[in-house]
């Protein structure tokens, strides 16, 4: 079952426990109620669950809202439990009956009193942050994002210990995510677009960034406003409010000095960071990355594609059109890539960003522009750029660097704007940023 995504799995004292869903989906429905009564009876669970404010502790049979307990039924507490359990999942009224209530016939009535009264104690109507999805005639789907917290003795790939992920806000007090993982000198990564935390955790699209970066180093890495497991219902998505994201969570970690990885737009909010703040900051990574968005790059074909790309994304297209998916995924990642690798982007693409702020992101990427800010960068930097790079152009790459003052390029033989783990410029990124942050 390698290479399946996280939230197919829940970790119990007597192994993992692990069912079979397809195409990245939780479960077989043959085996959802095994599954549930697994996780939710069991006296030796180990798994809790974060949720917004909210975390689920099935073994201790508690909801917490910033650590005060919310009291629920217990046929109601189960809902909750069978719904957390396969976030994002349609699951059919039926099958929560015979979850919550295994040994009775009840009426959907009973199902739809318990959904009510979730609602009610996440506060949905208060807040507008929805949690729970009905879909008229069908079934129930849990839509906030779902972090799984596992007990002491799991080991994460890679052999690193479990991420541990906190909650910080900024302070037009959006909240964001940032995970801490190794330990070592600080290396703070850049959020930028299609993060998701838990997500990538087992992703063969960022794992072996966080398996090898971490290494000798406390890796820091958070999803950006409107992405992942941060808040995603906000206004300001913008170059601004980006580079004031990465203080907020430096901060929030309790950096002093710290070195910074920035790659794709995340590098020009490394620069801006780095001349803002040049005593915190003591080494700058730049990869894939550019000063100029589109709108500054004097080319007008450039322009015209962009808009066409923003266009099919406002307009929803991938869903109608799956074949979207695969023409993004070709664009990071066109070499290397295993149908495997390729099907994990897909699945990226939809749980870390929702179309309307993709969108806003997208623009706030062509309106960068921190070429002035070149000259005054201060610390020392790297800059590396896949030679066949198709998102962001080779050229800016170099620019960057004969722009920066004492900056190296190291020039990456590949097309992926994502490098792979398998691909030989991965290995050549790895060595020279070892050498790089070790100098």
């Amino acid at each position: 079952m390698a290479g399946q995504p996280s939230w197919i799995k829940q970790t119990v004292d007597a192994g993992t426990i692990i069912a079979p869903g397809g195409n990245g989906r939780p479960l077989a429905r043959l085996s959802f109620f095994c599954y549930f009564s697994d996780i939710v009876s069991s006296s030796s669970a180990q798994a809790a669950y974060e949720f917004g404010p909210f975390r689920l502790e099935p073994k201790e049979h508690r909801l917490l809202r910033d650590g005060c307990v919310i009291p629920l039924t217990g046929k109601a507490f189960a809902t909750l439990c069978a719904l957390v359990g396969q976030p994002g999942t349609l699951i059919p009224k039926q099958e929560l009956m015979n979850a919550v209530w295994p040994d009775s016939v009840v009426e959907e009535n009973s199902l739809d009193q318990n959904i009510s009264a979730l609602r009610k104690a996440l506060g949905e109507q208060a807040s507008g942050e929805p949690f729970i999805e009905t879909v008229p005639r069908a079934g129930y789907r849990f839509v906030a994002a779902v972090r799984e917290i596992v007990g002491k003795g799991v080991v994460a790939p890679g052999g690193l210990s479990r991420q541990e992920i906190r909650f910080c806000r900024t302070a037009d007090q959006v909240r964001l995510a940032y995970s801490t993982i190794g330990a070592g000198y600080p290396l703070v990564r850049v959020a930028n677009c299609f993060n998701h935390l838990d997500f990538e955790w087992e992703s063969p699209i960022w794992q072996h960034y966080v398996r090898d970066l971490a290494k000798g180093h406390s890796l820091v890495r958070y999803d950006g406003r409107g992405n992942g497991i941060s808040e995603w219902n906000v206004e300001d998505i913008s170059f601004e409010a980006w580079v004031n994201d990465l203080g907020a969570v430096v901060d929030a970690a309790g950096l002093g000095r710290f070195a910074i990885l920035g790659m794709s737009q995340g590098a020009a909010v490394a620069i801006a960071y780095a001349v803002r703040h040049p005593e915190r900051v003591s080494h700058l990574v730049l990869c894939g990355g550019y000063s100029r968005g589109v709108n500054h790059r004097e080319k007008p074909d450039a322009m015209a594609a962009r808009c066409a790309l923003e266009t099919l994304v406002e307009v929803n297209w991938g869903k109608s059109n799956p074949a979207y998916y695969g023409m993004v995924t070709n664009m990071y990642i066109p070499e290397h890539a295993t149908p495997a690798d390729q099907e994990w982007f897909k699945e990226l693409q939809g749980v870390s960003v929702s179309t309307a702020n993709l969108v806003k992101f997208m623009r706030a990427c062509d309106a960068i522009n921190v070429r002035g800010l070149l000259p005054s960068v201060t610390v020392p930097t790297i800059v590396f750029h896949s030679d066949g790079d198709r998102v962001a152009p080779p050229e800016e790459g170099r620019i960057l660097a004969a722009e920066i003052p004492g900056a190296r390029f190291v020039p990456l033989p590949s097309a992926n704007h994502l490098l792979l783990a398998e691909e030989s410029a991965w290995k050549v990124f790895r060595g020279e940023v070892e050498g790089f942050l070790g100098g």
